[in-house]
């Protein structure tokens, strides 16, 4: 018997609908008429063991005890798929050959090969078992992904590189948790401060953000600009640039900040003669942006429609399994295999099918162009989230789910278009001795910006939508200077994060570090979290109350601020994250070890723990604890200070029930 293992029963199905039928469904799995078998995992069946199942006395959260670093890793059984983990465990016994059918990724690998090996099956048939990669659910696509099993060692690094993450997360999240709630508890904060290697340096981000702005003074600041006219009576108009002799009464930003120099300008400038020093008109194009991966998506769809990333996700997930329109969506690539390209007029006629909004574009698309997008050395165990083959009665869909499936589709169609194309003009003009300049764009050709008119805060749309007239100039052409103008602005402070800009700052999180090395280690990597936990971890800070919203705005609480004004900066910032990935990223390609990878963690914990009783949660005194704080990973904080007792005692005194007192 052939035992297919899936990741989600979603999945599952999909592969027994094309085995041989008739099909017998059982509990938990769906048996072929050749006798072949399908089970599925429920997500994670297994997960990380809890402190106290390694030693009971872990239960309770003491210092004494940290770190806690096991010597012999365990994994325990979910308590809600317990069933399902008998169910497998007995048609695994009973396979002849396994088939690996998890998500194309690195957990998905992972969550696989930990079931196989927790039935400690032997080392002859794991070296037999086989690997099937889906990322589309429709027939025609899982026919063809049977027809190219792969052997699963080939993926075994892998699977080592989330093993490696799953433990180091862990192991820090752990000790770094206990260590400061241990150390908080000292000044009163009675909560779970929890620390995490990807959370923390997120609201970092956050808390750094909100205090810039709460610091920040707005300084007026100016501009000259200077209206001019050609000898044909055409007018536009320059904008002055500094000299270097300037440089003392302006910022680091090159802003003129002192108003009689700018006013100095003007004078000079009003009905004086003018020359064209240089002009440069340069034709360009710019090819459409790439289909979507996921963080790219749930940005588009934060700006567009005002989605969270989480609702992104479960809208995704829903197209993917349940309705079956798109492909696999936890994809962090931006590619598509090129083999891909011959599906391209099947695909586009589903589109109109779904969405027949865009039939007058699919009617003007090219299917014989070939873009970047189509490049097979890219493409790793997944492609971009493209739209599939299958043709449904959108009347079944949510609005949201008919909004994230029109995103997805135009980013597809916009690959059968040509580039846009545009003129852009620069010239150089010399009023007085003053260097002024003026810039143009003007559009040549839509291109594949006729999809995106009616979208103006459109990510992949970087080029102003309002184009600003300049009449033909040619050097040395005499101008006259009609008068200046002066500009009095005043300097603004960053925005608050959104939904939108702070999963576009996790994933380009390179901009927010200093350090050259580390930046180029970010820019590298896919920046903080994957493209499957961003949307978690993002809800994660909201659920522990170390975030909340103010509209649209993505705020700190007391208890973040505290939190990160009492953790060392190595943990609050994205460089020791840069440095896991990176490493990690290098596990999976056979270029590392799990053990190199792991050996330094175990020291920098010791270090960490030790800093944490250096008197650093100060900050945290005098703040209330977050509702709800109080539940990590299982392990359940019990403060049992003689405050807590004294107050226990006054309600039983009183006559009223705890219970009925927390209930209020």
């Amino acid at each position: 018997m052939r035992l297919y293992i899936a990741e989600k029963p979603s999945l599952g199905r999909a592969i027994a609908d094309v085995l041989p039928t008739p099909l017998r469904r059982g509990d938990g799995f769906i048996t072929a008429a050749n006798g072949d078998c399908v089970s599925w995992c429920i997500g994670h069946l297994l997960e990380q063991a809890e402190p106290h199942i390694y030693d009971p006395e872990f239960k309770s959260w003491r210092m004494q005890h940290l770190p806690i670093i096991p010597e012999q890793w365990k994994l325990q059984p979910k308590r809600d798929t317990k069933s399902q983990l008998a169910v497998l465990r007995k048609l695994v016994a009973d396979a002849e050959i396994i088939v690996h059918a998890g998500d194309p990724d690195r957990e998905g690998q992972l969550l696989v090969d930990q079931v196989i090996a927790y039935f400690k099956v032997s080392a002859k048939r794991r070296a037999a078992v086989q690997r099937l990669l889906i990322s589309d659910l429709n027939p025609s696509a899982v026919q063809r992904a049977l027809s190219r099993l792969e052997n699963n060692s080939d993926y075994a690094p892998l699977s080592s590189s989330a093993l490696a993450r799953s433990r180091a997360d862990w192991l820090y999240g752990i000790n770094m948790t206990r260590a400061y709630t241990i150390q908080g508890r000292k000044v009163g904060y009675d909560g779970v401060l929890s620390v995490g290697r990807v959370q923390t340096p997120v609201l970092g981000l956050v808390v750094r953000r909100c205090e810039e702005i709460e610091k920040f003074v707005s300084k007026p600041f100016y501009e000259v600009l200077a209206h001019l006219k050609t000898e044909a009576g055409e007018d536009f108009t320059a904008t002055w640039q500094p000299s270097d002799a300037c440089q003392p009464y302006m910022d680091d930003a090159g802003r003129v900040l002192v108003k009689k120099l700018a006013e100095n300008v003007v004078e000079r400038i009003n009905n004086k003669p003018a020359s064209v020093q240089k002009c440069e008109k340069k034709n360009k194009k710019q090819s459409p942006p790439l289909p979507y991966s996921l963080s790219i998506l749930q940005i588009d769809a934060a700006r567009r429609y005002g989605m969270n990333a989480q609702l992104v996700l479960s809208v995704c997930q829903s197209l993917y399994e349940k309705h079956k329109l798109i492909t696999y969506p936890r994809s962090d690539c931006r590619h598509l295999p090129v083999e891909h390209h011959v599906q391209a007029t099947e695909v586009l006629d589903a589109v109109v099918h779904n969405d027949a909004r865009y039939q007058q574009f699919v009617a003007k698309a090219n299917t014989a162009l070939k873009t970047a997008a189509w490049n097979d050395s890219k493409v790793t165990a997944h492609h971009a989230i493209i739209p599939t083959t299958r043709r449904i009665n959108t009347a079944s869909l949510t609005p949201q789910e008919k909004q994230v499936y029109a995103l997805v589709a135009r980013q597809y169609l916009a690959q059968f278009y040509p580039p846009h194309e545009y003129a852009d003009t620069r010239a150089e003009i010399l009023i007085e001795g003053g260097l002024f300049i003026a810039n143009a764009k003007t559009v040549l050709k839509a291109g594949w910006k006729v999809l995106f008119q009616s979208d103006k805060k459109n990510a992949a749309d970087k080029t102003p939508t309002a184009e600003k007239y300049l009449p033909p100039l040619t050097k040395g052409q005499r101008l006259l200077c009609e008068r200046g103008e002066l500009l009095e602005k005043s300097t603004t402070p960053p925005a608050y994060f959104t939904d939108a800009t702070l999963l576009a700052a996790m994933t380009g999180i390179s901009r927010f570090v200093s350090s050259a090395d580390v930046r180029k280690i970010l820019k590298e990597t896919d920046g903080l979290g994957t493209e499957a936990t961003r949307a978690g971890i993002i809800e994660l800070l909201f659920r522990r109350g170390f975030l909340v919203r103010q509209g649209k705005q993505i705020h700190a609480t007391d208890a973040g601020r505290g939190l990160i004004h009492s953790l060392p900066e190595v943990a609050t910032q994205p460089d020791m994250t840069a440095h896991w990935e990176s490493t990690l990223n290098a596990i999976s390609l056979r270029e590392t070890s799990y053990d190199h990878f792991m050996q330094p963690l175990n020291a920098q914990l010791h270090q960490l723990i030790q800093q944490s009783g250096n008197g650093s949660v100060t900050a945290l005194r005098g703040v209330a604890a977050p509702p709800k704080s109080g539940t990590v990973k299982g392990d359940r904080f019990k403060k049992k200070s003689a405050f807590k007792k004294k107050a226990r005692s006054k309600k039983k005194a009183s006559g009223s029930s705890s219970k009925k007192k927390r209930g209020s």
